[in-house]
């Protein structure tokens, strides 16, 4: 019964505990204003740092301008950082660590299963807000997408024109053998 009751209590500091968080309105290119715990906010590093160099804090009424994001792809953007709220920092780049793109975990592959369009539009609004583990996410998605098929392939995939001459297309070939499959 004493487990019981701290649970109760522990729920209930945590729920009010929520309640206190500070937020901040985000607003996006096509004028939608987004009300964000400014815990999530920050996982940005664009917004943290508009926050740090504008001198804005929780209790600014002002929302802070997104000009490059749509609120199609901002509501997504802010749906991936919530889910990713506890996860650890990702590391700075390291030319010696191997790139793998067979590590999406099941929730941000169901997250990714979208159209191109909106693919390429989360991959520019990461980029843009400077969210590391959403543009990594994204552009391993896209590396899945271009793995194991022929150029002819992926122009079909990405809606590509071929605008190579067969002789230029032929010397492209030829320079870049060594990266071809046997």
């Amino acid at each position: 019964m004493h487990l019981n009751n701290f649970f109760l209590a522990f729920q209930n500091f945590y729920k009010n505990a929520l309640k206190d968080m500070p937020n901040i309105k985000l607003q996006s290119s096509d004028g939608d204003i987004f009300d964000v715990d400014i815990a999530i906010a920050k996982q940005s590093g664009t917004i943290s740092t508009m926050l740090e160099d504008l001198g804005m804090d929780e209790e600014d009424d002002d929302p802070v301008p997104l000009p490059n994001v749509s609120a199609m792809i901002l509501k997504k953007v802010i749906t991936w950082c919530k889910h990713h709220k506890d996860d650890p920092p990702k590391p700075e780049d390291d030319d010696n660590i191997e790139k793998r793109t067979d590590d999406i975990d099941s929730w941000d592959q169901d997250f990714l299963k979208v159209d191109q369009g909106t693919l390429f539009e989360l991959i520019l609004a990461a980029n843009y807000l400077d969210i590391k583990g959403l543009l990594d996410v994204t552009c391993k998605t896209v590396a899945n997408m271009i793995k194991g098929k022929k150029a002819e392939e992926i122009r079909k995939t990405f809606n590509i024109k071929n605008d190579f001459t067969p002789e230029e297309e032929e010397q492209i070939r030829k320079e870049n053998e060594w990266c071809e499959d046997p």
